[in-house]
This record gives C-alpha cells, sequence and structure tokens, in this order.
C-alpha cells in the first residue's frame, strides 16, 4: 500500500475516534500525527506533552511553537521521573518506567477534557525493535495510529515533507537520560550538564551529536563531518564544559551513533 493510502486510511482511523489525545513530544512521528489529528477532528485533537527535565527546555520550545503554527491546542503535563526510583537509579529497563509515568500523567490529563483514547507516535518500523516504552503504551491501552495504518519511518518523512511539516528533517533525539550510562544515577544536575552541553555545541553548528555523561569525562559524539567544528573551537568547549563541572572533555573518534552506551 502507498504511503498516501496509508495517509487516507490514517484519516479515517482518527475520525472514527471522535476526540483524541495525541502524545506529543515534537518530534517528526508525533507531530505528523497531531497534525493530521488537528486536520481531522479540529478542537477534538489535544495535544498533550509531557514537561520533564528529562527533555531539553529549547526543544521544548521549538514543539510549542511548531504546535501552535499547526493550531493545535497544547496541553503541558509536569512529570516526574526523577521521583521514581526506577527510574533515577537508571536500570536497562529505565525506558518502560518513564513510559509508564508519563503516559499514566497523560492518560489522566486527557480524561480531564473528557478525552479517553490516547494515541502516540510509534510507527510501524518501531514494532520490529525492543522497545521497553512500547511495551509500556501497550500495557496501558495507548493507540500507535501509525503502526496501526503500516507507516515506517521514511514514509512519515516523506508524507510531512509533502504536507509542509517542518520538523521532516529534523534529527532524531532521544530523551538527556540516554547520555548517562545504565547504572548510573540521573540526577537533574547531570542532565542540565548535558543539556547545557550539547546547547554549546548546536550553537557551533553541529548537527547530529550527544554528549554522553561518565561522571567526570564529557564524551562528546558528532558525526565525522563535524570534527573539525569541534577541533577548531577545541579551547571554548573544554572551558565551557569544565565550567559545568566536568573535569575532562573527550571527542569520540568513532562518532555519533545512536546507542552508543548499549555496548556496556
Amino acid at each position: 500500500m502507498a504511503a498516501e493510502e496509508k495517509l487516507a486510511s490514517l484519516r479515517r482511523l482518527l475520525r472514527s475516534q471522535g476526540r483524541v489525545g495525541v502524545a506529543y513530544s515534537g518530534g517528526l512521528d508525533s507531530s505528523l500525527l497531531l497534525m493530521v489529528a488537528v486536520e481531522e477532528l479540529g478542537q477534538g485533537a489535544v495535544g498533550l506533552m509531557a514537561v520533564s527535565p528529562a527533555f531539553p527546555a529549547r526543544e521544548r520550545q521549538e514543539a510549542i511553537r511548531r504546535a501552535e503554527g499547526m493550531g493545535a491546542r497544547l496541553v503541558l503535563v509536569p512529570t516526574d521521573e526523577l521521583g521514581l526510583e526506577d527510574y533515577a537509579s537508571n536500570p536497562d529497563d529505565r525506558c518502560y518506567h518513564c513510559k509508564s509515568h508519563i503516559m499514566r500523567r497523560l492518560m489522566s490529563s486527557a480524561a480531564a477534557e473528557g478525552i479517553v483514547s490516547l494515541v502516540d507516535g510509534i510507527n510501524a518500523d518501531d514494532l520490529h525493535s525492543h522497545r521497553h516504552g512500547l511495551r509500556a503504551a501497550q500495557e496501558l491501552g495507548v493507540r500507535s495510529p501509525l503502526a496501526e495504518v503500516g507507516l515506517g519511518k521514511e514514509e512519515i518523512r516523506a508524507l510531512a515533507r509533502s504536507l509542509g511539516l517542518g520538523s521532516a528533517d529534523r534529527p532524531h533525539s532521544a530523551c538527556l537520560a540516554s547520555r548517562i550510562p545504565y547504572g548510573e544515577r540521573i540526577t537533574e544536575e547531570k542532565l542540565g550538564q548535558v543539556e547545557m552541553a550539547e546547547d554549546l555545541l548546536r550553537g557551533l553548528g553541529a548537527g547530529q551529536l550527544r554528549v554522553r555523561h561518565h561522571g567526570q569525562v564529557a564524551r562528546i559524539e558528532v558525526l565525522p563531518a563535524d570534527f573539525p567544528l569541534v577541533l577548531a573551537h577545541r579551547e571554548e568547549i573544554a572551558a565551557r564544559l569544565r565550567s559545568l563541572g566536568f573535569s575532562h572533555v573527550c571527542l569520540d573518534l568513532e562518532g555519533f551513533r545512536s546507542g552508543s552506551l548499549e555496548r556496556a
């Protein structure tokens, strides 16, 4: 089935819901889902966005502006993952506990709006990977319309471009907790260090990147094409990261790769 046919199926599925709460992060998948939901349901579609120290303030503001541009009504929902020991202790199923907590908060906010159906941006490709967060959403009865109609990541990207969605070429971004190795306690201070370090690098022009938090060591991952940029600003970067509390600043010669901490 072509992507346009799947989009038509998505529209029909959303219309059949009458009213929906969309778990919205500002990423490509949830942005497309919210856009289509607003087009089909108008004010019957409400975006619900978690507000957490594990999600950068810069990305939150971008997501808010994107939702406003769609004409979507957006409800900001404070979360408290750091208050959960099963999250803060950073076990390898951290994402399960995080997603369970966030989805329960979003469901409560949806119920306050008189909405019983919560949908998320899981796509068809995600179903083939081992995702603790996916299991949590399924256990709570959260529907994944993009996956249900068979839309994969590249189809979603193509549809986003054709619909004029500004985030079509936005790099994938994981929560800040993913920069901290499993077993190392997650704190608001560590999350803040990572956020400010990554903001600095993005401000200098780096594209896809991560700053991994290894205690006193900050390990910078950027695309190899951005190595010259980092090296040209190495003194500025090192000084700024030391001011954030890191003793050593390293550039990873293997470059950016998603999930590099999984090796450990």
